[in-house]
């Protein structure tokens, strides 16, 4: 731990910020499903995070390389903040609507665009070689630990008390972390090179060159893309189906998540403890296969919380494999002073099927599998996926759990081709 003291500060007090704007999120999502009771409606808060995102993260990357590191945390920081800040002060004139979330979620998802490529170098210059898969794994489990405690904090909070009172504990954790890395941590500086004086446009035709130099990192980086296609459109139907459901609602939902969140944290235990595999790359596949071929499927055709509940952990359970495994390489292959870039053509890449894939399940279920539940005349269909509103969504895991399967089988096949060294 000496070796990672100011890493594992950063994460701690990171984490500690990220569990309080995800129970702001979780919350917002819970406010505009019950009070519009539009899938679409909902998923256009993730649309909006994730639009601004998807378009400038291409340039970010050459940003990043540029600016420093530990001045560009703090600030996106801040603005994110800000905008929290503007909910707030909304709610309690009572006149928050939802074009005013989809507008500070824009402008959240935009101080995300230039602050993920800042951190993602950040951990890379606090952390040795030989700790990348361990810190992967720190990684991992505050991400799970998050997933358990922000529905549980988060529906507590949003149900005996208001949503304000969710946001003012948010902003209580963004001023822990932003205190800490302002005072606390310093961030050693990349060396300057030639590539930090091209031009915006030159850097990123540098990272797409070195992703197509690279087609193993190129291949893991569409197979991941295509796997958000699927996970999007998963988290726009669930809570259409879930909060619509007889046997479902606020406390079912957050009971669902937290089983994601438990699955996610003993995947994360597991990955800080593991050896590495004898391959990672079929690793990655096996685990993408695992989880594809899982919940989906359980949620469609399950009729109790308990079986959706084991869905959510065996879909979830190894995807903090998957994430270590792929960290490794990327943090192996990509120097150091190309990172920033080469990972905001990642993020273009990767991320831009998540707006694509709310908007597909908002408007799938609103639009197609609802209506078409609804004048089912087929007792077969009422049989698989059940009856009223909900069963469409549910109709929707259905379709969307085989378009997973598939897809993990064709990059399955690809990748095979690719033998990876990491001592090489």
């Amino acid at each position: 731990m000496k070796n990672l003291r100011s890493y594992a500060i950063l994460w701690a007090t990171q984490s500690l910020s990220a569990l309080g704007s995800g129970m702001t999120s979780y919350a917002l999502v819970l406010w505009l499903y019950l009070s519009s009771g539009s899938a679409l409606k909902t998923a256009m808060l993730s649309i909006c995070s994730y639009a601004p995102y998807v378009l400038m993260s291409i340039f970010a990357g050459t940003l990043s390389d540029r600016l420093d590191k530990k001045k560009t945390m703090l600030v996106c920081d801040l603005i994110a903040a800000l905008s929290t800040v503007a909910v707030l002060v909304l709610i309690k004139l009572n006149s928050l609507h939802p074009w005013h979330l989809y507008l500070i979620n824009a402008v959240n998802g935009l101080m995300n665009t230039v602050q993920q490529p800042a951190s993602e170098v950040a951990a890379t210059l606090l952390t040795p070689k030989e700790y990348y898969q361990k810190t992967s794994g720190m990684r991992s489990f505050s991400q799970s630990l998050n997933s358990i405690l922000t529905p549980i904090i988060a529906t507590a909070l949003f149900s005996l008390a208001d949503i304000g009172v969710v946001i003012a504990v948010d902003l209580s954790t963004f001023g822990i972390a932003f205190l800490t890395l302002a005072l606390f941590i310093k961030i050693p500086e990349v060396p300057s090179s030639d590539k930090q004086k091209e031009s915006v446009l030159s850097a990123s035709r540098a990272g797409l060159k070195w992703l197509k130099d690279n087609p193993l990192i190129l291949k893991l980086i569409l197979f991941l893309s295509c796997i958000n296609l699927v996970a999007s459109t998963y988290d726009a139907a669930l809570p259409a189906m879930i909060l619509s459901k007889a046997n479902g609602g606020q406390t079912v939902l957050g009971i669902i998540n937290t089983c994601v969140g438990i699955a996610t944290l003993v995947g994360s235990v597991l990955v800080t403890f593991l050896p590495a595999p004898k391959n990672r790359v079929k690793a990655i596949s096996a685990a993408l296969f695992m989880s594809m071929s899982t919940e989906n499927f359980m949620l469609a055709l399950g009729k109790t919380p308990i079986i959706w509940c084991v869905g959510a952990v065996l879909g979830w359970i190894a995807i903090p494999y998957m994430n270590a495994n792929m960290d490794v390489i990327f943090r192996a292959e990509i120097p150091t002073d190309m990172q920033g870039r080469v990972y905001s053509c990642r993020n273009t890449l990767q991320f831009f099927t998540i707006p694509i894939g709310f908007l597909l399940g908002g408007l799938l279920t609103d639009k197609v599998f609802e209506p078409l539940m609804t004048n089912n005349k087929s007792g077969f269909l009422t049989t698989l996926f059940g009856e009223g509103k909900g069963s469409g969504a549910a109709m929707l895991f259905f379709v969307i759990g085989i378009v997973g399967v598939m897809t993990c089988f064709v990059f399955s096949s690809l990748l095979n081709k690719h033998n990876w060294n990491e001592n090489k």
